[in-house]
């Protein structure tokens, strides 16, 4: 039973009169230098919106658009870092259970050093780099494309071109058939895959995610696909949800729809707490919030409360991991059984093995960006996807200048769409138009969806403070 959790913001009727941002309006009109400088700084409104007149009140929340951009400038550099380091051991740690046999697990010790061969490897260590440390480009370098970011990069184009923060089950059909290859290589595996194929058959989402047409529907795709629509309702998760809905459910079903829709959350209450309390107080926050909505009888709630419950009883990471793996793929507790199904590599691209392993990275991560990246590098099963979902959402939260200053060097901005999905108006894009374009959707979805607006000037979001309940 999905729990209240009051602090959330939530949609609510248009406010009254706001003398604050009427007065800061009459500023700017009254003084042209002022308003020059205003509009020179100012990033640009979305031409396809008609923007309403919005009047807030002294007590809404107020999050300007141009920190926003650089926020969501972070979110995707942040996840192309976490995706590329954790691409270095994907796969290279499973377990000792079925066919495939790995040996023992990463522990801290082994970051720097070189890196092992993977379960499909043939024997040889990833070409990405010889020992286990951070993937980076350059200035003068391309970011690839991953099955990690491509989803979500089609699902912000589709709603931008369609013009609408709801996509329907025809627009993601077609998205699907336009963006995505048809032929080997196409970066779809498991459930992505057969909802793909289901498509060529002429099935629609959300029955491309069903469990009685697809039989992968509780692998780990639809988290790595989705969370992005929590990062376009800003401090709204039950909207983000709303929007977020089917787009789950193309390829995902039962508990795996659970997981998404936890990170879907966090990314959602990025900004909901308060920057005087510390990073890795406010992850906490943000987790426990999204496990209210958990389903108490379900596998990931108790996954939740076994690893936080370690983390706060100061088990070192490494035992946690060992323990998960125990717990969950070799005695099969609290009803997962995917040992039991016999599944190629003992399912490690299941939904659940790979949460709980998220976890990890999260809790002992302490909202520290490369300590996180780190450990979710090191701790196993499909490593580049818990890496690409923490490193995505503590991007967005440092920003993009931020995130420079972390790692002490100027980073890329160029992302190649085209290494894995096809038919956008560019191949080569860039950081700073995915992130403009990030903007625009949530300055749509805040004006339509959640009783908010943009103020006068362009710069700031005005939200109405209530609760929203789950």
């Amino acid at each position: 039973m999905k729990k209240a959790y009051s602090p959330l913001n939530t949609p609510g009727s248009v406010p009254a009169y706001n003398r604050i941002s009427l007065l800061i309006a009459i500023i700017l009109i009254i003084h042209p230098k002022i308003n020059s400088i205003a509009q020179n700084d100012t990033l640009p409104r979305d031409l396809f919106l008609k923007y309403n007149i919005y009047f807030g009140r002294p007590d809404d929340k107020i999050i300007s658009r141009e920190k926003y951009f650089d926020r969501f400038q972070g979110f995707w550099l942040g996840e192309c870092i976490a995706n590329w380091t954790g691409l270095v051991t994907e796969m290279d740690k499973i377990g000792n259970i079925g066919e495939i046999k790995t040996g023992e697990f990463y522990t801290r010790d082994d970051w720097g050093k070189p890196d092992k061969p993977s379960i499909w490897g043939n024997g040889t260590p990833s070409a990405l780099s010889p020992t286990i440390e951070f993937v980076l480009k350059g200035t003068d370098e391309i970011w690839g494309a991953d099955d990690d970011t491509d989803i979500e990069y089609m699902y912000q184009h589709l709603m931008y071109e369609n013009k609408t923060p709801i996509l329907t089950p025809q627009m993601i059909k077609d998205g699907w058939l336009k963006h995505v290859i048809p032929e080997e290589e196409n970066y779809l595996w498991v459930s992505n895959q057969k909802a793909f194929d289901l498509m060529h058959e002429g099935y629609l989402p959300p029955s491309t995610g069903r469990k009685e047409n697809n039989s992968e529907s509780d692998m780990i795709d639809a988290q790595l696909t989705t969370e992005i629509f929590g990062l376009f309702s800003p401090g709204f998760p039950s909207t983000a949800l709303k929007m977020a809905y089917l787009p789950i459910r193309t390829v995902a079903d039962g508990e795996s729809v659970s997981i998404a829709e936890f990170y879907v959350v966090m990314h959602s209450l990025a900004l909901a707490f308060p920057d005087s309390l510390h990073i890795s107080q406010r992850i906490i926050r943000m987790a426990d919030a999204a496990r209210n909505l958990l389903p108490e009888d379900e596998y990931p709630a108790k996954m939740y409360d076994f690893v936080k419950n370690q983390f706060e009883n100061g088990t070192p990471w490494e035992m946690v991991r060992d323990s998960i793996y125990t717990r969950y793929q070799v005695e099969q507790r609290d009803g997962y059984n995917i040992t039991s199904r016999d599944l190629y590599c003992n399912g490690c691209f299941a939904a659940g093995i790979n949460f709980a392993a998220s976890l990890v990275s999260l809790f002992y991560g302490k909202g520290d960006l490369k300590e996180t990246i780190k450990i979710g590098a090191l701790v196993g099963w499909d490593s580049d996807n818990p890496t690409a979902t923490w490193g995505g959402l503590l991007g967005f939260i440092y920003g993009r200048k931020e995130i420079e200053k972390i790692f002490g060097q100027k980073f890329s901005e160029k992302f190649n769409i085209h290494r894995t999905r096809q038919n956008f108006p560019v191949g080569i894009d860039t950081f700073g138009e995915m992130a403009k374009r990030g903007v625009f959707i949530t300055d749509r979805v805040t004006q339509e969806l959640n009783g908010g607006g943009t103020d006068s000037t362009g710069r700031f979001w005005s939200f109405p403070s209530q609760s929203d309940n789950y």
